[in-house]
């Protein structure tokens, strides 16, 4: 396990590979690790894959008064310069990871090369009531997980959240207004969801009506939360292809042969 101090804080990080930098940010539920087997397949010859712990989940520090989006933005920013990442990156983040991607991106544009931003709400109605009136401990925590969330790789993590962790986050998420950043972005952003997801909703179009060519949504049929886990081989070709497309994103689409290997 590695760990570097930002802010007088401890956080857990992890690196994979080399080459371009790629960082992963986490939502909600779980920790850094159901990243893995991403980080594990497109680290081989192309990237450098960073992944860590927010405040309050997983190995890092738990800092009450640091449950922000703010705070979160200012955590990717000072790890980032404490790992030495110069080179712009791409950032994949989940949920809450999405709004901190995005929010960087939006503070600092010289510093993010592109985002993906997975099963990330756009305005606070898309975040649907079993997260956003989640107000139980850890046992309540876990019996969402286990009805809604089902995987080794977010459960082994869920004992080491701090629950405000979720419930201020999620409080300071839906305080926010994605949609109206999203036009003033120039760098290729995506936006994945699970059109099957119990937390977050798919946006409405009139959300993205503003944006240009360099915003492109797809929704995974029959997927829920966690479509890197759940479509595994499904979301990483989308991720390389992603990477490939040199800011033409309407290139992007959902191949046959990727479904025949699913089954």
């Amino acid at each position: 396990m590695s760990a570097v101090v930002v802010d007088e804080g401890l956080v857990h990080y992890e690196v994979i590979g080399r080459g371009r930098p790629l960082v992963f940010l986490h939502g909600w539920l779980g920790s850094w690790r159901y990243w893995v087997p991403t980080m594990e397949e497109l680290s081989i010859g192309r990237c450098r894959a960073y992944a860590f712990d927010l405040w309050g989940f997983g190995d890092s520090d738990k800092l009450g008064m640091r449950y922000s989006v703010d705070a979160y933005v200012q955590l990717l920013e000072g790890l980032l310069d404490k790992l030495g990442v110069v080179y712009p990156p791409t950032i994949v983040g989940h949920a809450l990871g999405g709004v901190v991607a995005l929010r960087f991106a939006a503070q600092a544009p010289d510093r993010v090369e592109q985002v993906v931003a997975v099963s990330t709400p756009l305005v606070n109605a898309d975040v649907n009531r079993s997260l956003a009136g989640f107000s139980g401990d850890g046992d309540a925590l876990a019996r969402l997980a286990s009805r809604r969330a089902r995987f080794p790789e977010v459960e082994m993590e869920l004992g080491k959240t701090d629950v405000s962790a979720i419930v201020n986050s999620v409080h300071s998420v839906m305080e926010d207004d994605l949609h109206r950043l999203l036009p003033h972005l120039d760098i290729p952003v995506l936006l994945v969801y699970g059109d099957d997801d119990p937390f977050i909703d798919v946006p409405q179009p009139a959300w993205l009506r503003d944006c240009d060519d360099n915003v492109r949504v797809i929704s995974l049929s029959g997927v829920r939360h966690f479509p890197m886990l759940e479509v595994q081989n499904k979301f990483n070709r989308l991720l390389r292809d992603f990477l490939d497309s040199e800011g033409d994103l309407q290139s992007l689409e959902l191949k046959e042969e990727w479904q025949r290997r699913q089954r």
